[in-house]
């Protein structure tokens, strides 16, 4: 089963910000920070120096002012009418059909997911998606998942001691993930899960679930190292499809890293025989 990030379907490798003029250059840090926009921005600003007039403290509210405006910038660009879809996408979701493999979009992906799937649902035309999955807040809140662990919508009848249990339990699970890859790493993890992973790792649950698949058996085409970690928390497996943006950065936990859809790129063959490269 595929699961679709809402990003990786546009056409939209340019990102666009107030400060549009950091990013051109904050891309060649890219590879350095394997796709980590933060440390990306925090290695740039080493190299080139920090604003002259940004008192030290304040430098990590700076970082999060220009992160938030790229990424409302790229949202409303990403939701409009006048962005295509990538080159290759239509017939990449049709051979995925005619094969019999569900596919889901995941609207619950960011803070304007609902509107950008709105726009690729109209691009792709109703007979697609009508046989495609949309995996939006709704959906996720309405989830087996979304219900127990996230605690929407839990009816009265649910044992509340359960829900707490199943919470615990997920962190822990994190945390054992987590320590298992800092091991490796030497180093010492301490996770508090960010809001936006949550959100994530919820999208992709509520996903495998609502096309009736375990979450080993599905396949993220994602195009951000968000999605990438969530996928690798709960053991999805994850290929990328870069844009012009992200075209430097690396994602050792990915199974493939693609530069796009068809030919020698990303087919639903390769993913069939499970050939990556």
């Amino acid at each position: 089963m595929l699961i679709w990030s809402v990003w990786t379907g546009l056409d939209g490798g340019v990102s666009f910000s107030l400060h549009a003029d950091y990013f051109p250059k904050a891309a060649l840090f890219s590879r350095k920070a394997h796709g980590d926009e933060k440390r990306m921005l925090v290695l740039f600003f080493d190299r080139i120096g920090w604003p002259t007039s940004l008192p030290t403290s304040e430098k990590g509210s700076f970082m999060k002012s220009v992160l938030r405006e790229k990424l409302k910038a790229l949202e409303e660009f990403s939701a409009s009418d006048s962005l295509p879809l990538r080159p290759g996408v239509e017939k990449f979701i049709d051979d995925a059909l005619s094969e019999g493999v569900p596919v889901a979009i995941l609207a619950a992906y960011g803070r304007n997911g609902e509107k950008i799937s709105r726009s690729i649902v109209k691009k792709l035309g109703p007979e697609r998606t009508s046989k495609i999955k949309i995996v939006g807040k709704n959906e996720v809140e309405g989830s087996f998942y979304g219900q127990l662990v996230l605690g929407k919508g839990v009816t009265s009848s649910l044992d509340e001691q359960l829900i707490k249990e199943a919470q615990k339990a997920a962190s822990a699970e994190k945390q054992r993930i987590a320590e298992e890859v800092a091991s490796i790493l030497k180093l010492s993890v301490d996770i508090t899960t960010s809001e936006s992973s949550e959100k994530v790792i919820a999208a992709l649950r509520a996903g495998s679930e609502y096309v009736g698949c375990d979450v080993q058996n599905c396949i993220l085409v994602a195009g951000s190292q968000s999605g990438v970690l969530a996928a690798e928390c709960i053991g999805m497996p994850c290929v990328v499809v870069r844009c012009s943006f992200t075209a430097r950065a690396e994602f050792p936990s990915a199974k493939a890293v693609m530069d796009g859809f068809g030919g020698t790129d990303l087919t639903v063959s390769k993913l069939l025989s499970k050939k990556w490269s």
